[in-house]
């Protein structure tokens, strides 16, 4: 009997072993290949994917401009600080380079009233009541739900007749007679003060609400020109009765015989005192007393504060804000009509004391401060 020989078993199994060994490495080789064009695969649809998300620009923007629009500032940062994160920052999708930053910087002012307001050093220059006084400075648009507080010397007038057209009294500012402007029997501007108390908190909470300021040193003087030297709207109170009347008071040279002097109207705004002679000029005194006394900035939460100096970009800004822009348009502005003028601020208040110069803006510092203004270090030092 024949038996196979041991040997040649051995050698046959290891054929085989080997055979699927080879093949078990090819097949671990194919599968890491395959792996590897799954994984570029998917890649390729996930680039595709964000790309089709961003294609559209303006779907974008929009995206961006609601998170920026409605992104809610950190209350605990102080003034001045940059409350804003890069990705909430406007895209400016569609606007001139001069615009791209426009939205930023209306809500930067907003939030730097909010931070001074909660300036306990500052409370008694920043806060006072939404008293009848407050309400009669603000006038209504209840067709459009709109509320104005007029801030004379700050361009009012062409703002009252923005409102008059929208309440339909006329058809353009164009046609508006200029004495019915402040005629506030004929002009079709209710003021706030006329509606009851929950009707004025109803508005107060749902309207649109604006106001313009300029640099509070540069509105005295306009205010002081525009009442006791020209008197353009020929109104002879002021220099009749309210000049002789500050006059009396304030002036220190007793042998000097000219009308009122700047100076004189300096040291009067400035007297810590100087509500006694406030109650007997009544309303009048609208023209000088400040921002925080005529609107309340600090107890009413206003949508938009314009500046008079940016009054170009400003005022577009306002009527798109409050939905107008395609109903009526702001006057033209004369070229640099509404920049400061610092020579002139310079001229008017030369020969005045460092005294009463400090204390005129120890009065206005509120304003100062609420609207972002440059404190004058170079008419107090």
């Amino acid at each position: 009997m024949k038996h196979s020989h041991p040997q040649g078993s051995t050698q046959a199994l290891a054929g085989r072993i080997t055979e699927w060994l080879t093949f078990d490495n090819m097949h671990h080789q194919w599968l890491l290949l395959a792996a590897c064009f799954w994984v570029i695969f998917m890649f390729m649809v996930a680039s595709k994917f964000i790309t089709l998300t961003f294609k559209d620009p303006e779907a974008y923007s929009a995206r961006q401009e609601l998170l920026f629009l409605t992104a809610v500032p950190d209350a605990g940062k102080l003034p001045g600080e940059k409350h804003f994160p890069e990705e909430l920052k406007p895209t400016g999708a569609m606007l001139p380079d001069s615009q791209l930053a426009q939205p930023l910087v209306y809500l930067e002012r907003l939030e730097l009233i909010r931070n001074v307001c909660r300036d306990e050093a500052l409370r008694n220059l920043s806060h006072t009541a939404v008293s009848k006084f407050v309400l009669d400075r603000i006038f209504v648009c209840d067709k459009h739900k709109i509320l104005f507080c007029q801030t004379p010397k700050v361009g009012n007038t062409q703002w009252k007749k923005v409102l008059i057209v929208l309440n339909g009294a006329f058809p353009s500012i164009e046609e508006i007679p200029e004495n019915v402007v402040h005629d506030h029997e004929k002009n079709g501007l209710p003021r706030l003060s006329s509606f009851s108390e929950a009707e004025i908190q109803k508005r107060l909470k749902t309207y649109f609400k604006f106001f313009i300021v300029r640099d509070p040193f540069e509105r005295l003087i306009s205010a002081f020109k525009d009442k006791f030297v020209h008197n353009p709207r020929f109104e002879p109170w002021y220099r009749h009765e309210i000049a002789p009347g500050i006059i009396r008071k304030y002036r220190r040279n007793r042998t000097e015989t000219r009308g009122i002097q700047f100076e004189d109207f300096v040291r009067y705004l400035g007297d810590p005192n100087h509500r006694w002679l406030d109650l007997q000029f009544g309303d009048h005194i609208i023209h000088w007393v400040t921002y925080v006394e005529l609107c309340a900035p600090c107890e009413i939460k206003y949508s938009v504060i314009g500046h008079h100096e940016t009054l170009e970009d400003d005022a577009p800004y306002i009527l798109k804000e409050a939905g107008i822009d395609h109903l009526v348009s702001y006057p033209t502005i004369p070229p640099g009509i509404t920049m400061y003028n610092k020579t002139k601020v310079q001229h008017y208040f030369l020969g005045i004391s460092k005294r009463d110069i400090r204390r005129l803006y120890a009065r206005f510092e509120g304003d100062f401060k609420l609207f972002g203004y440059q404190k004058p270090d170079f008419l107090l030092n």
